[in-house]
């Protein structure tokens, strides 16, 4: 049997490990993580086979930034939305794959995709400036895909709105190095990029809503089940992925932490069945949450692999079982944290490393669950929405 990346992650997991607090101090993943993560294949299980990818499943792919995000919480996270990149690039022009992986096909590419650049048409391509906030594991990155809004020739966003994401290489954006100073997620490294004034040649470009009603790929000419995802399903997936796995490794630390414990009345947590009870309901609740991902998001597949529609009502169901996972898994660790003790609030301690991270997870626009849910209930009531209620769905 071939060896997994999930595989070479857990040989390598005491390594990995130990890479979780210095990532926290340095504010960015340390440079053997990265090692790890790179000799693991971690960024290129979405990849395409044709530039050394491996195109696993949906399954495998959350199945893996979990077991890191345990060991490894900004690790995880980095895995989790770096790791949706390449199957997005997938989808691009052939030429800005070849100049990305032609010669490294481990080359990682950052994001952020909200539309903060105005894309100026000019001849063969658009001229851009922006700056753009939450840039994860972007240090370790050499191409980002940005998000604009197409302008015309005199700067005005053009009517109706289009959004763009636009592929840069590291060269022609700088990173502004304090921009990352946060309670949650610090080892991430999500800093800042900016662009004054950059031409973007065409070919590098991409319109989100092609992204989103399937035209992107059907142009791409690709036919695997792994392409055909929603985008509403894959992007959405490492980074719930990650967030669940951090609470898994908070419940391991716990549990570790508890073995032994003595709580302040002089009881052996072992004997103490409140406290018990607490991370036995809270072990469920997180175990829960991640089937309720995985499932939700090999059901999606397996529409997908049968040729069918997913149609607006089915992903808007899906979004909402994905924030729902998310904000379960956390709550649960919110039973398990305080009934710790004192000692578990010292900064030495990993427990409130993995618990600020978890929460920071929240904090992301996908865990939102106000229009998700309110579209998804609309939906299935026989009501179509519109406007605001139908983003990232």
């Amino acid at each position: 049997m071939t060896e997994s990346v999930l595989d070479r992650i857990m040989e390598q997991q005491d390594d990995l490990r130990k890479g979780g607090p210095e990532a926290d101090r340095l504010g960015r993943l340390t440079d053997s993580t990265v090692d790890t993560m790179k000799a693991a294949g971690s960024i290129k299980m979405l990849q395409p086979k044709t530039h050394g990818g491996f195109e696993v499943g949906v399954r495998e792919f959350a199945e893996t930034v979990m077991a890191t995000a345990a060991i490894n919480p900004p690790a995880g996270w980095v895995n989790g939305v770096v790791g949706v990149h390449p199957w997005q690039l997938a989808m691009a022009d052939s030429r800005v794959q070849e100049e990305i992986w032609g010669e490294d096909e481990n080359t990682w590419i950052a994001s952020p995709y909200m539309p903060n650049g105005m894309a100026v048409p000019v001849e063969g391509g658009y001229r851009m400036s922006g700056r753009w906030s939450f840039s994860s594991g972007t240090d370790h990155c050499q191409w980002a895909f940005l998000g604009a809004m197409k302008c015309d020739r005199d700067g005005n966003v053009v009517n109706p709105p289009t959004m763009l994401h636009v592929i840069v290489p590291r060269g022609e954006y700088s990173i502004i190095a304090d921009s990352w100073d946060v309670v949650g997620l610090k080892g991430t490294g999500s800093k800042d990029l900016v662009i004054e004034d950059t031409f973007i040649p065409e070919y590098r470009v991409m319109e989100y809503d092609r992204l989103l009603d399937g035209s992107q790929v059907r142009a791409a000419g690709l036919s695997q089940t792994l392409y055909r995802m929603p985008w509403s399903c894959m992007f959405p997936l490492g980074i719930t992925a990650a967030t669940i796995g951090i609470c898994e490794g908070l419940l391991a630390e716990a549990m570790n932490y508890q073995r032994e414990r003595i709580n302040a009345r002089g009881t052996a947590i072992k004997d103490d069945p409140y406290t018990l009870y607490a991370m036995g309901d809270s072990a469920a609740q997180i175990r829960s949450a991640r089937e309720a991902l995985i499932t939700n998001a090999e059901q999606i597949w397996d529409l997908v692999d049968a040729g069918k529609e997913v149609t607006f009502e089915r992903r808007a169901a899906g979004r909402r079982d994905q924030v729902r996972a998310a904000w379960q898994a956390v709550r649960a660790i919110d039973d398990i944290y305080p009934r710790c003790g004192g000692t578990a609030l010292r900064m030495d301690k990993p427990l409130q490393r993995y618990w600020r991270d978890a929460h920071a997870g929240l904090h992301h626009a996908i865990h939102s669950p106000s229009t998700v849910y309110h579209a998804a209930a609309l939906s299935g009531l026989g009501v179509e929405p519109h406007g605001p209620l139908r983003a990232m769905i």
